[in-house]
């Protein structure tokens, strides 16, 4: 038995639009509902168009082997890793702590928030969730030897020293740049 309050199930603060669409596909799928309780059949799709607050992530192909985009990402992260552990003995803050397993890097600064950084090896990139930029996928340009953001271009080590230096007060330099001179081949 189909319900007569059916209509009644679909929100009131919903569009005209998505109520009417809604209704005419419940209604299809109900042939001997009385026509007094049925709405207007649309007669032609109803199409949304969605607009996004953010624009579309790019895709990019990139031309890196996987063998390649392994040992330049380890080097990295390595090297972060070291980095970042040094930058943390200096400060001395004991609430700040640095971690790595399985490709992701994980750093706590206690009421600064958390960044993460981690490895994708589908697309190629490192990616970085930061508590003060958001997150951003970085490529590795080869004309520069480093992990770009190609949205703005900046690289990954200008970000973590820009951010860390405000964050901790104390000039932050992870020399994160030159990434392929740190394969041993």
């Amino acid at each position: 038995m189909f319900p007569r309050n059916i209509l009644r199930r679909i929100p009131k603060n919903t569009s005209l639009c998505w109520q009417n669409a809604a209704a005419n596909r419940i209604f299809s799928l109900a042939g001997h509902v009385p026509s007094k309780t049925r709405g207007p059949l649309a007669t032609q799709p109803y199409m949304c168009r969605r607009t996004l607050s953010t624009p579309a992530p790019m895709v990019n192909v990139s031309d890196l082997s996987i063998e390649r985009y392994h040992a330049l990402s380890d080097a990295t992260m390595t090297t972060i890793l070291e980095r970042l552990e040094d930058l943390l003995d200096a400060v001395g803050n004991d609430a700040h702590e640095v971690d790595y397993h399985s490709g992701v890097l994980t750093l706590n600064l206690g009421t600064y928030g958390t960044y993460v950084i981690n490895k994708q090896p589908p697309n190629k990139q490192i990616w970085l969730s930061s508590p003060l930029s958001g997150p951003k996928r970085y490529d590795y340009v080869p004309q520069s030897d480093d992990w770009r953001y190609l949205r703005d271009g900046m690289g990954l080590g200008e970000l973590l020293e820009e951010e860390l230096t405000d964050m901790l007060r104390t000039n932050v330099s992870l020399h994160l740049e030159g990434v392929s001179t740190q394969i041993q081949e």
